[in-house]
Protein backbone atom coordinates (compact mmCIF):
# COMPACT_ATOMS: atom_id res chain seq x y z
CA UNK A 1 0.00 0.00 0.00
CA UNK A 2 1.45 3.29 -0.84
CA UNK A 3 0.53 6.67 1.11
CA UNK A 4 2.78 8.65 -1.43
CA UNK A 5 0.04 11.36 -2.29
CA UNK A 6 2.17 14.47 -3.19
CA UNK A 7 2.21 15.56 -6.64
CA UNK A 8 3.33 19.10 -6.44
CA UNK A 9 3.36 19.99 -2.37
CA UNK A 10 5.94 22.57 -1.43
CA UNK A 11 8.65 22.40 0.79
CA UNK A 12 10.58 25.03 1.31
CA UNK A 13 12.19 25.75 -2.12
CA UNK A 14 11.84 22.36 -3.15
CA UNK A 15 8.41 21.28 -5.41
CA UNK A 16 8.15 17.39 -5.85
CA UNK A 17 6.36 16.64 -9.42
CA UNK A 18 5.79 13.42 -10.48
CA UNK A 19 7.70 14.64 -13.28
CA UNK A 20 11.05 14.53 -11.57
CA UNK A 21 10.77 11.60 -9.30
CA UNK A 22 8.17 9.37 -11.54
CA UNK A 23 9.73 6.17 -10.08
CA UNK A 24 9.32 7.37 -5.88
CA UNK A 25 7.12 5.82 -3.89
CA UNK A 26 6.26 5.36 0.23
CA UNK A 27 4.57 2.20 0.94
CA UNK A 28 4.68 0.56 4.52
CA UNK A 29 7.60 -1.43 5.63
CA UNK A 30 7.04 -5.41 5.87
CA UNK A 31 9.19 -7.66 8.12
CA UNK A 32 11.10 -8.75 4.79
CA UNK A 33 12.52 -4.80 4.45
CA UNK A 34 14.18 -5.60 8.06
CA UNK A 35 17.56 -6.03 6.28
CA UNK A 36 17.15 -2.83 4.09
CA UNK A 37 15.70 -1.05 6.68
CA UNK A 38 18.66 -2.10 8.51
CA UNK A 39 21.14 -0.85 5.66
CA UNK A 40 19.82 2.40 5.35
CA UNK A 41 20.03 2.82 9.32
CA UNK A 42 23.15 1.86 9.45
CA UNK A 43 24.59 4.50 6.87
CA UNK A 44 22.34 7.22 8.35
CA UNK A 45 23.47 6.49 12.20
CA UNK A 46 26.46 6.34 14.35
CA UNK A 47 26.77 3.06 15.55
CA UNK A 48 25.76 3.32 19.19
CA UNK A 49 22.45 5.23 17.99
CA UNK A 50 21.60 2.96 15.14
CA UNK A 51 18.86 0.36 15.60
CA UNK A 52 20.24 -3.24 15.17
CA UNK A 53 19.27 -6.26 12.61
CA UNK A 54 16.97 -7.53 15.72
CA UNK A 55 15.42 -4.83 17.32
CA UNK A 56 14.02 -3.87 13.46
CA UNK A 57 12.78 -7.50 12.99
CA UNK A 58 11.28 -6.73 16.70
CA UNK A 59 9.81 -4.12 16.19
CA UNK A 60 8.27 -4.86 12.72
CA UNK A 61 6.86 -8.40 13.75
CA UNK A 62 4.78 -6.27 16.20
CA UNK A 63 4.04 -2.59 14.77
CA UNK A 64 5.15 -2.46 11.04
CA UNK A 65 2.17 -0.28 10.43
CA UNK A 66 4.72 2.32 11.71
CA UNK A 67 6.76 1.82 9.19
CA UNK A 68 7.08 3.43 5.95
CA UNK A 69 10.27 2.78 3.73
CA UNK A 70 10.64 4.99 0.46
CA UNK A 71 12.04 3.41 -2.38
CA UNK A 72 13.21 5.04 -5.25
CA UNK A 73 13.15 2.74 -8.42
CA UNK A 74 12.34 0.07 -6.80
CA UNK A 75 15.33 0.42 -4.58
CA UNK A 76 14.74 1.52 -0.34
CA UNK A 77 16.52 4.95 0.28
CA UNK A 78 14.54 5.91 3.03
CA UNK A 79 12.90 5.36 6.39
CA UNK A 80 10.64 6.87 9.25
CA UNK A 81 9.46 4.45 12.23
CA UNK A 82 8.33 4.74 15.65
CA UNK A 83 5.73 3.20 17.67
CA UNK A 84 2.88 4.23 19.16
CA UNK A 85 2.45 5.58 22.67
CA UNK A 86 0.55 7.16 25.27
CA UNK A 87 3.67 8.87 26.35
CA UNK A 88 4.19 12.38 25.39
CA UNK A 89 7.84 12.22 25.66
CA UNK A 90 10.27 9.35 24.46
CA UNK A 91 11.81 6.71 26.42
CA UNK A 92 14.99 5.13 26.24
CA UNK A 93 12.84 2.14 27.67
CA UNK A 94 10.44 2.61 23.94
CA UNK A 95 13.66 1.63 21.85
CA UNK A 96 14.25 -1.42 23.37
CA UNK A 97 10.89 -3.17 24.34
CA UNK A 98 8.64 -3.10 20.93
CA UNK A 99 6.32 -4.81 23.23
CA UNK A 100 5.04 -1.34 24.67
CA UNK A 101 3.57 -0.41 21.28
CA UNK A 102 0.10 0.28 21.95
CA UNK A 103 -2.10 0.52 18.89
CA UNK A 104 -4.55 2.75 20.53
CA UNK A 105 -2.20 5.38 21.62
CA UNK A 106 -2.27 8.58 21.49
CA UNK A 107 1.01 9.65 20.02
CA UNK A 108 2.96 8.53 16.85
CA UNK A 109 6.28 8.33 17.98
CA UNK A 110 9.36 8.72 15.38
CA UNK A 111 12.01 6.80 16.30
CA UNK A 112 14.03 7.30 13.46
CA UNK A 113 13.79 9.27 10.24
CA UNK A 114 17.03 8.46 7.66
CA UNK A 115 17.59 8.75 3.73
CA UNK A 116 20.94 7.35 2.55
CA UNK A 117 23.85 9.57 2.11
CA UNK A 118 23.34 9.25 -1.84
CA UNK A 119 20.01 10.37 -2.00
CA UNK A 120 20.16 13.42 0.84
CA UNK A 121 19.05 16.67 0.10
CA UNK A 122 16.03 16.76 -2.62
CA UNK A 123 13.53 16.58 0.33
CA UNK A 124 12.85 13.09 1.00
CA UNK A 125 13.54 13.44 4.67
CA UNK A 126 11.06 15.77 4.50
CA UNK A 127 8.48 14.02 2.28
CA UNK A 128 8.84 10.95 4.75
CA UNK A 129 7.81 13.37 7.68
CA UNK A 130 5.02 14.76 5.55
CA UNK A 131 3.84 11.26 5.08
CA UNK A 132 3.44 9.87 8.77
CA UNK A 133 2.20 13.37 9.54
CA UNK A 134 -0.74 12.73 7.76
CA UNK A 135 -1.04 8.86 8.55
CA UNK A 136 -0.84 10.00 12.31
CA UNK A 137 -3.98 12.84 11.19
CA UNK A 138 -5.61 9.77 9.33
CA UNK A 139 -5.35 7.09 12.92
CA UNK A 140 -6.73 9.94 14.76
CA UNK A 141 -3.53 10.32 16.89
CA UNK A 142 -3.20 13.52 19.23
CA UNK A 143 0.20 14.12 17.52
CA UNK A 144 3.89 13.10 16.93
CA UNK A 145 6.59 12.81 18.96
CA UNK A 146 10.44 12.17 18.65
CA UNK A 147 13.58 13.26 20.42
CA UNK A 148 16.55 14.72 18.07
CA UNK A 149 19.79 16.26 18.37
CA UNK A 150 20.27 20.58 19.26
CA UNK A 151 21.22 21.10 15.30
CA UNK A 152 18.02 19.40 13.93
CA UNK A 153 15.44 21.47 16.01
CA UNK A 154 14.86 24.04 13.12
CA UNK A 155 14.04 20.67 10.60
CA UNK A 156 11.62 19.66 12.82
CA UNK A 157 9.91 23.34 13.41
CA UNK A 158 9.04 23.50 10.27
CA UNK A 159 6.68 20.75 10.45
CA UNK A 160 5.39 22.36 13.66
CA UNK A 161 7.47 20.57 16.05
CA UNK A 162 7.80 22.45 19.04
CA UNK A 163 10.84 21.78 21.64
CA UNK A 164 10.27 21.14 24.88
CA UNK A 165 13.69 21.06 26.04
CA UNK A 166 16.47 18.61 26.63
CA UNK A 167 15.26 14.85 27.40
CA UNK A 168 15.80 12.52 29.87
CA UNK A 169 17.16 9.98 26.87
CA UNK A 170 20.15 9.49 26.75
CA UNK A 171 19.85 6.73 24.15
CA UNK A 172 23.31 6.07 22.30
CA UNK A 173 25.10 8.24 25.19
CA UNK A 174 24.08 11.71 23.10
CA UNK A 175 22.32 14.71 24.49
CA UNK A 176 18.62 14.58 23.15
CA UNK A 177 15.63 16.91 22.88
CA UNK A 178 12.39 16.59 22.93
CA UNK A 179 9.77 17.18 20.49
CA UNK A 180 6.09 17.25 20.23
CA UNK A 181 3.49 18.30 17.42
CA UNK A 182 0.55 18.54 18.76
CA UNK A 183 -2.58 18.64 16.71
CA UNK A 184 -4.44 20.75 19.36
CA UNK A 185 -2.28 23.39 18.67
CA UNK A 186 -2.46 23.09 14.81
CA UNK A 187 -4.77 24.15 12.15
CA UNK A 188 -4.62 22.79 9.03
CA UNK A 189 -2.17 23.01 6.90
CA UNK A 190 -2.13 24.01 3.10
CA UNK A 191 0.76 22.34 0.83
CA UNK A 192 -0.88 23.84 -2.55
CA UNK A 193 -0.05 27.13 -1.86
Amino acid sequence: KSFLRVSSAKIGALCFCEEIFPMLSIRQATLEDAEALFSIESVSFPEAEACGLENFQKRLAVFSDSFLILELEGKPVGLIDGMVTDQMTITDDLYEDASLHNPKGAWQSVFGLAVIPSERGQGFAALLMMEFIEKARQENRKGLILTCKEALIPFYEQFGYRCLGVSDSVHGGAVWYDMVLDFADQGTVNLEE
